[in-house]
């Protein structure tokens, strides 16, 4: 599976922009999927997560209520909206496909399929 992130950019605070993944060398219509980001000098940190079916999803508490995840089968993507920006949201955001057996969308080790990622910053 290889996953290409894109819609990254420079946006003021308060702005929006709509990240999406695109994925290709197989479906990723049977995988969870989730958003991570790693600032230079910092660790990666878990975004937010969505399963297989579009159903259920998940943010870690910092951009819940901001941030949106969804995704189109169909199409084979995924995407973050990401609204209300704000200058810690700066980052590289990177998506990755859930492979693990066990439900912990947080933890990056549970996923095996990563893709280059999309650089957002965010000025004051």
């Amino acid at each position: 599976v290889q996953l290409q992130a894109s819609g990254g950019g420079l946006v003021q605070a308060g702005a929006s922009l709509r990240l999406s993944c695109a994925a290709s060398g197989r479906t990723v219509n049977t995988y969870a999927l989730g958003w991570f980001r790693q600032a230079p000098g910092k660790e990666r940190e878990y975004v937010a997560a969505i399963d297989w079916t579009g159903g259920q999803t998940y943010y870690e508490s910092s951009v819940k209520g901001r941030f949106t995840i969804s995704r189109d089968n169909a199409k084979n993507t995924v995407y973050l909206q990401m609204n209300n920006l704000k200058p810690e949201d700066t980052s590289i955001y990177h998506c990755a496909a859930y492979t693990a057996t066990m439900w912990a969308p947080e933890r990056a080790e549970n996923y095996d399929y990563w893709g280059q990622g999309t650089q957002v910053t965010v000025s004051s």
